[in-house]
């Protein structure tokens, strides 16, 4: 990755983008369409299709068709993992093109992008094609005139709707573990960060996957999305986004065929020093990338610090230094270590944020406000708010930018007290040199993930999932698998 091969893909025209439907790009029945934003600079990128329930409703039929014939559902394993293999291939010869596209599109910085993103997707795809041929059923222990057998089978039509912030690496997480436990999907991305899976359907084509059984429809949440959602032949539904997107989706699954629903709500972490952690210049320079890199725009950002009081007046110094050296700018120049916030829509949130606290009494100690107006595009300092109080609006809403809230504690149980503070549970750190204090956080902290003297970084082999409101269900490991397979028992007389 060189700056002379990005300037050249950034130079690209991106022509106007179609949904992906049973193999080909398709305009919008009704012909609308919607701008696509650049946050680097504001312009207008290119346009994408307007998706309407008409739009999904020939998708959802196209991804039924495909299941039904057995096209994918009924190939072998062996065969269907041979395709998500050539697609994992694609991806990675096209990394740094995918990589730049999405950086155009949702503005994080091209060194995350290129390996959060692109590369990552190709990781998942590898992993879940080499997963296929390695899922077994069982046969229950019964009496010996009785056999029992359970198998794993797929569940259908999968809709799927991600976000804006790591379209790649999060569609994948759903995409690929759909695809191989047979399913056809019908995938609504972002309406803002819809290009690079668009790419993804593309691919997965010329991999050699069956027309119909990968379709995406781009558009809005409020059309596109709810009309997958109220689908009656969608049989499993999962999410990534807002809570209170979640609870329409409960809603429309209620009001429509009762499909499952798996969502991953985002989250406000804890990030939780304690005075006896191993290294704090380490934690310090830890933890400013956990909340600050890609602009804070991280379902599992450590967006909360929990600092112990002894310590907390020079870790907070330690840390803002490291938040003040930041790079922040173009997210294509290979000098910029943050990029854009995504719109200006969500900076304009961030800096309410940032007001409210000021307003509650909290103290702004570096960052807080826009800059580099003058690009047209859409850019933030990195943001340390202390003394911010359990009751503060800061400590218990997640911004979803790079705007960090300090709180401090006393002893250990106050530490669990706000840690667990919040409708959240998706992710937490712990930073401390003794072991049983770290196991009794662990098992104490409500979140699905805990990272302990680090922050991030967890790979496939693990399940990311959220604990209280920041959802159910799992994406990543074998785990996932579970959501896109059914069980069935055969009880045998014999």
């Amino acid at each position: 990755m060189d700056q002379a091969s990005i300037d050249k893909l950034r130079a690209t025209d991106v022509p106007l983008q179609g949904h992906f439907i049973g193999g080909r790009s398709v305009p919008a029945a009704e012909g609308g369409t919607l701008d696509v934003i650049s946050p680097i600079d504001g312009s207008v990128l290119t346009q994408i299709a307007d998706g309407s329930a008409a739009d999904v409703a020939r998708a959802v039929g196209s991804a039924r068709e495909a299941f039904e014939d057995g096209r994918w559902s009924r190939m072998a394993p062996a065969a269907r993992k041979k395709v998500l293999l050539r697609l994992a291939d694609l991806i990675e010869a096209r990394a740094l093109e995918l990589a730049v596209l999405g950086v155009r599109d949702n503005g994080t910085e091209i060194g995350m992008a290129f390996k959060a993103e692109a590369l990552s997707a190709a990781n998942t795809f590898r992993y879940y094609g080499e997963a296929i041929d390695k899922i077994y059923g069982q046969i229950a222990p019964t009496a010996d005139n009785v056999l029992g057998l359970v198998h794993h089978g797929p569940v259908g039509v999968v809709g799927a709707i991600v976000p804006w912030n790591f379209p790649l690496m999060i569609g994948s997480w759903k995409i690929a573990p759909a695809l191989a436990a047979g399913n056809s999907l019908v995938l609504k991305p972002g309406e803002t960060a819809s290009l690079t899976l668009l790419r993804i359907a593309e691919l997965a084509s010329e991999a050699g996957l069956p027309d119909g059984v990968f379709n995406v429809v781009t558009g809005r949440g409020a059309t596109a999305g709810e009309a997958l959602a109220l689908s009656m032949d969608v049989d499993v539904l999962v999410f990534t986004g807002s809570g209170g997107t979640g609870r329409r989706l409960l809603e429309y699954s209620a009001r429509s065929n009762l499909k499952r629903c798996y969502l991953e709500l985002g989250g406000k972490s804890p990030n939780i020093v304690f005075n006896d952690a191993p290294d704090l210049a380490a934690a310090a320079a830890t933890s400013a990338g956990g909340i600050f890199r890609n602009s804070g725009q991280v379902c599992v950002a450590g967006s909360r610090l929990l600092v112990q009081e002894d310590i907390a007046e020079d870790f907070v110094q330690a840390l803002t230094q490291h938040a003040e050296a930041f790079v922040v700018g173009d997210p294509l120049d290979l000098n910029s270590q943050i990029g854009a916030v995504h719109s200006d829509v969500q900076l304009r949130a961030n800096l309410g944020f940032v007001a409210r606290a000021e307003a509650e009494g909290a103290e702004r100690r570096t960052g807080g406000a826009q800059i580099l107006q003058d690009t047209g595009g859409f850019y933030m300092q990195p943001t340390i708010i202390s003394g911010v109080k359990p009751t503060d609006h800061l400590f218990c809403n997640e911004v979803f930018g790079p705007v960090l809230a300090v709180t401090t504690f006393r002893d250990e149980d106050e530490a669990i007290r706000l840690a667990n503070g919040t409708d959240f549970g998706l992710a937490a750190g712990v930073w401390t040199s003794n072991l049983s204090r770290a196991h009794r956080m662990i098992g104490r902290i409500r979140s699905g993930v805990i990272h302990v003297n680090t922050y991030g970084g967890s790979d496939l082999t693990v399940p990311l999932g959220g604990h209280k409101q920041s959802g159910n269900g799992h994406d990543k490991s074998l785990h996932a698998m579970e959501k896109y397979m059914d069980l069935k028992t055969a009880w045998i007389a014999l």
